[in-house]
């Protein structure tokens, strides 16, 4: 990683989505402009909303039904008293509304994340868990702090594809490893063995075909070695003699039949056929977002950066947007948890600490990212350094995709791709020469 972002060829954005984010951002006061502040704490059928001025006096404070109809009346009645912002603790499935009809009016959208809004919570008297009450924190919290909350961006409807297709591949991710939790239990509780032979191997098709077919100790002795070795080599062919083998010293390890073991067997044949649609749903969405992803004006210049794939490159994306909602890269950094914190007290506590804060699903990406770009020199040279410094791994990491929150905003920033430090001195060099 070079001292200072590189970047080559433009990417530019397709002229109808320019024009019609530029126009839409011309309109849309700025949160500087902001003087009326509607708190909105969102739920499934109805929000409870407070409205607040710039002076901290309420004008508003009531329920407000998930309709369309509500929701514009709202704010609207808010925006008669002077320059509405929509501040809300959720973006999301519920909240998609009320951030449409706030698009569609121009009205700016500040996010408090949910622990930051609780421990904001405390700082205002009484203890009472209240819509109302969570709704005025909402409202006060920006209203006073309105440079520290997060104002998110103009989407695009690429841009909400993404964060829908995401939402649905953490579901499935879950889904598969609850799904594979219980399967390898229920393998642990009909043959410990057995489970130790195959259970950190079901991502591979081949082996689920096997406990579908052959889900008990009883049914793999009947099947016989050729016949397991068959079933798994058929989606699987790498596997088909090792698994074979480490199944046959799971069956002479353990001789005994437990009780139940034929309910135990249809319960292990029914997880393995449903964590087998799992994978195979995700590897369908995979695609899916890759199709958007790349679709998306900023995709191919996120992707420039080493380490970046289409996935945790869509995960980036659907979480910062454009990135024109943070003024810098170490804003972009404190928002994704990865800038470091000071703490002292005194003489007796001194130095920086990792940040438990921030949005983790971007955290989670970036660290991904940047463990995966150590194969490049530059990412490699930044990490060894931190090393030598004396850090270990994990934070030697950290510290690089802190680095790279700078890059991935300039780049944001100027549509550019991502140029490596010999990339970036033949540029100059170039320069120099013409």
């Amino acid at each position: 990683m070079t001292g200072r972002a590189s970047f080559g060829s433009s990417c530019t954005l397709p002229a109808d989505l320019a024009t019609g984010n530029d126009e839409r951002s011309a309109h849309m006061a700025t949160p500087g402009q902001v003087e009326i502040w509607i708190g909105l704490d969102v739920g499934k059928e109805f929000h409870h909303a407070v409205v607040l001025n710039d002076a901290g006096d309420s004008l508003l404070d009531r329920r407000v039904l998930n309709t369309e109809a509500d929701l514009v009346t709202l704010l609207d009645t808010a925006s008669g008293h002077g320059v509405a912002g929509l501040v809300i603790d959720q973006p999301g499935s519920i909240a998609q509304l009320a951030l449409a009809l706030a698009r569609q009016r121009e009205v700016p959208v500040a996010y408090i994340p949910g622990l930051v809004m609780r421990r904001a919570a405390d700082l205002y008297p009484g203890d009472a868990k209240t819509d109302r009450r969570d709704a005025y924190v909402i409202a006060d919290t920006a209203r006073t702090r309105r440079n520290r909350v997060h104002w998110l961006g103009i989407d695009d409807d690429l841009l909400v594809q993404l964060r829908v297709l995401n939402g649905l591949d953490v579901d499935l991710a879950a889904d598969s490893t609850r799904h594979a939790n219980r399967l390898r239990d229920a393998l642990t509780s009909i043959s410990p063995a057995l489970e130790q032979a195959v259970g950190t191997k079901l991502q591979h098709a081949g082996v689920r075909d096997m406990l579908a077919k052959y889900p008990t100790p009883t049914a793999l002795r009947a099947a016989g070695n050729a016949r397991i070795r068959a079933v798994v080599a058929k989606r699987s062919p790498r596997l088909g003699v090792s698994i074979t083998t480490r199944v046959s010293a799971a069956l002479d390890a353990q001789t005994v039949s437990v009780p139940a073991e034929e309910t135990l067997g249809r319960v292990i044949a029914e997880l393995a056929v449903e964590l087998g649609r799992i994978r195979d749903r995700r590897a369908t969405l995979e695609t899916e977002i890759e199709q958007v992803f790349l679709a998306h004006p900023l995709g191919p210049v996120l992707i420039s950066l080493p380490g970046i794939g289409t996935r945790t490159g869509a995960r980036i994306l659907a979480e910062i947007g454009d990135g024109t909602g943070f003024a810098s890269g170490s804003k972009l950094a404190a928002y994704a948890g990865l800038a470091p914190v000071t703490r002292q007290s005194g003489t007796s506590i001194k130095g920086e600490h990792r940040s438990r804060r921030g949005n983790h699903r971007l955290k989670n990406a970036m660290f991904i990212a940047a463990f995966a770009s150590l194969s490049d020199p530059d990412s490699r040279a930044f990490y060894d350094r931190k090393r030598r410094e004396g850090k270990r791994h994990n934070a030697a990491t950290i510290c690089l995709a802190r680095r790279r929150c700078d890059v991935i905003h300039a780049m944001l920033r100027t549509r550019e791709h991502y140029l490596t430090s010999n990339q970036l001195t033949e540029r100059a060099d170039t320069k120099k020469a013409a």
